[in-house]
């Protein structure tokens, strides 16, 4: 339970280190998931509880203009029933304006561990690092605040073993813009 404190607050500090002040900036949110939901994505529905998300996302990178300039992420989820809690680091793209399409992919870490215990209720992803991809359907509020409803997936896509159980995560976030 030490370490698993100590990679939380570890990779808090590294979300905030990202977001030091509202100069840097572009976009803070936070949200509230459905854990672990079974779907035809995932052998999930082993873990139970509600996921608290808060993240940071930068401006679009103009560099990478070729594929749509898509703006950095990262964020921390801490799943309330002491099931996998993890961070991601990635990319994601905004279409449209007030009604918004928001499709990312990532890079994930969790605190899970990597294979499977005989009669244990839980995910073992088989991995440590996974794969974030998410979807998200926003509303702009206004100029500064968005409200969405998201998907996260976590997943190697049985490239780093043969155990792959997957997880899905459903909920909502509000979007709050510095600039």
């Amino acid at each position: 339970m030490k370490r698993q404190a100590a990679v939380i607050r570890l990779l808090v500090g590294l979300g905030l280190a990202g977001a030091a002040g509202p100069g840097e900036a572009a976009e803070l949110f936070g949200g509230v998931y459905s854990h672990d939901v079974d779907t035809a994505l995932t052998k999930g529905g082993f873990e139970r509880g509600v996921d608290f998300l808060i993240g940071w996302r930068g401006e679009r990178i103009g560099a990478l203009r070729a594929i749509g300039a898509p703006a950095p992420h990262a964020f921390i989820s801490v799943n309330s029933a002491g099931g996998t809690n993890f961070a991601a680091a990635g990319v994601s793209w905004t279409i449209g304006r007030t009604l918004y399409l928001r499709p990312g992919v990532g890079i994930a870490i969790h605190d899970r561990p990597g294979r499977a215990v005989a009669g244990d209720r839980r995910i073992d992803f088989g991995s440590r690092i996974l794969f974030e991809p998410e979807l998200a359907i926003g509303y702009r509020l206004s100029d500064r605040v968005a409200l969405e409803a998201s998907w996260i997936h976590l997943s190697h896509a049985q490239l780093f073993s043969r155990q792959n159980p997957g997880m899905d995560n459903f909920g909502v976030r509000l979007n709050y813009r510095f600039r």
